[in-house]
């Protein structure tokens, strides 16, 4: 197995970790995240659509048979599973197992951005939701998401789905200027952490969508998660013929650790500092195993 990494992030790279049960294959595997005992559950563009493997990667169950018309994003917090369906621009809560709690939005309605084609720069910024690409929770409560691949929008909601505000316009250059916010997390201090992908960069809010700073060093961000050391874990894409790789970060955005890997469209740190990389197009999850 190849090794990567530097220092106390030394990791060894397990290819095609998930045993599927026999006849099965992935499709585009979008997203990955684990629960409290650290079962992984992939987020794939084919029925079923939630794939659950124990931490040695062996099938459990699955669930979500023709309820999502794309999978894009998958968060999971204390057990709760937060989705976005990106086609029906619509965001998703569910139980463990599978059992729907929450819907925000409606099927396929989508704002008035002005956009067609998914991933250009989008001719202006409007309400939710416009194909969204995350949604994750906050220690307040608060929900966040980002919007996305016909959007230029991070919107906040209460728990109970009511839009608190927005914030974002479309542009390449300033700060606020989003070109496909395409994930994002909030820390234990409720600050956000967006990845800014199409301008190679993250940027960084305050609670309330206050801009406060710019990570630039980075290639197409495109997932990002937070371990349980503080740190942020970062799939990028790779841009104008630089390696996609992945990048460990510190909350001042100091690279503590980063190597060239195959472009993940999803990604995770576990609890127990393991990667998850859902590798998208290439239909298969890579798994990092932290030496300890």
């Amino acid at each position: 197995m190849a090794r990567v990494g530097t220092g106390d992030y030394q990791y060894e790279l397990i290819e095609n970790w998930a045993k599927l049960p026999a006849g099965e294959t992935f499709g585009n595997t979008s997203a990955v995240a684990t629960d409290s005992q650290n079962r992984v559950y992939v987020f794939q563009r084919k029925n079923p659509p939630i794939m659950v493997f124990d931490a040695d990667g062996t099938f459990i169950n699955s669930w979500g048979n023709g309820a999502f018309a794309s999978p894009h994003g998958i968060f999971i917090e204390n057990d709760i599973v937060y989705l976005t369906d990106r086609d029906d621009s619509v965001c998703l809560v569910y139980t463990l197992d599978g059992r729907p709690i929450q819907i925000i939005g409606q099927r396929g309605q989508h704002s008035d951005t002005g956009a067609e084609t998914p991933g250009q720069v989008v001719p202006r910024s409007a309400g939710p939701f416009n194909y969204p690409t995350e949604m994750v929770p906050s220690p307040s409560g608060d929900l966040y998401i980002s919007d996305g691949y016909r959007n230029a929008r991070v919107h906040q909601y209460t728990d109970a789905g009511q839009l608190i505000r927005s914030w974002g316009e479309p542009g390449k250059t300033e700060p606020n200027q989003f070109h496909l916010p395409h994930s994002l997390v909030v820390d234990d201090q409720g600050l956000i952490y967006l990845c800014d992908r199409e301008n190679n960069r993250m940027q960084v809010f305050s609670a309330d969508g206050q801009f406060l700073t710019i990570w630039p060093d980075l290639r197409r961000p495109l997932d990002i998660s937070i371990g349980q050391d503080g740190l942020f874990y970062i799939s990028e894409g790779g841009v104008d013929g630089l390696s996609p790789r992945v990048s460990i970060m510190d909350k001042q955005g100091h690279v503590v650790a980063r190597w060239d890997a195959l472009s993940a469209h999803g990604s995770w740190v576990d609890a127990e500092g393991d990667l998850y990389m859902a590798l998208g197009a290439r239909e298969r999850v890579d798994k990092y195993v932290r030496l300890k």
